[in-house]
């Protein structure tokens, strides 16, 4: 797991650590893996998101930057955008995404911007993951939100869904 606490171990959000229900954590990785799965089926790179508000699910989505042609359209923000549209409100504080796989610069950034409290991702991006892999973005200073980081969540089975696509996707080109 990764830490909730910044480099000098101060709690990341105003000075307190909220309590945290993380009893749902694998049911919702789960349901995360399941979109993945559809994303897959369309020949999308299986990256799946479901966003929760006090235990409810309040956004979904998978990876559809080739079937929409919109290179933004990754899963978080598929997610993150139903959430914002259904809530008409760009903010989504109290909020917890739970993502297959490390968000990229644009995605931790969306995360911030829509003030989502907690990410839980599956499996780490060692290419442009930027929540561990790549840095800790959410810990930069000129921030003006901070997001509890959570990785590794079913991290060994969202990582063997990738590495299954790709290995097929080589086979048949």
């Amino acid at each position: 797991m990764v830490r909730l606490t910044n480099s000098k171990g101060h709690p990341t959000v105003k000075g307190l650590a909220p309590v945290i229900d993380r009893s749902q954590d694998i049911p919702f990785m789960r349901e995360a893996m399941a979109l993945a799965e559809q994303g897959a089926a369309l020949g999308e790179v299986p990256v799946g998101a479901v966003l929760v508000l006090d235990g409810q699910v309040i956004g979904r989505g998978f990876n559809r930057p080739i079937t929409s042609h919109d290179p933004s359209a990754h899963a978080e923000m598929v997610a993150i955008r139903e959430a914002a549209a259904a809530a008409q409100n760009y903010r989504l504080p109290g909020s917890t995404l739970y993502v297959t796989l490390e968000p990229c610069s644009m995605c931790a950034g969306l995360l911030v911007h829509s003030r989502i409290q907690r990410v839980v991702f599956g499996a780490t991006e060692p290419k442009s993951g930027v929540v561990v892999s790549r840095g800790n973005f959410f810990e930069q200073d000129f921030l003006n939100h901070r997001v509890l980081v959570e990785g590794g969540v079913l991290g060994e089975e969202c990582s063997a869904m990738l590495s299954a696509f790709f290995k097929a996707r080589r086979a048949t080109s």
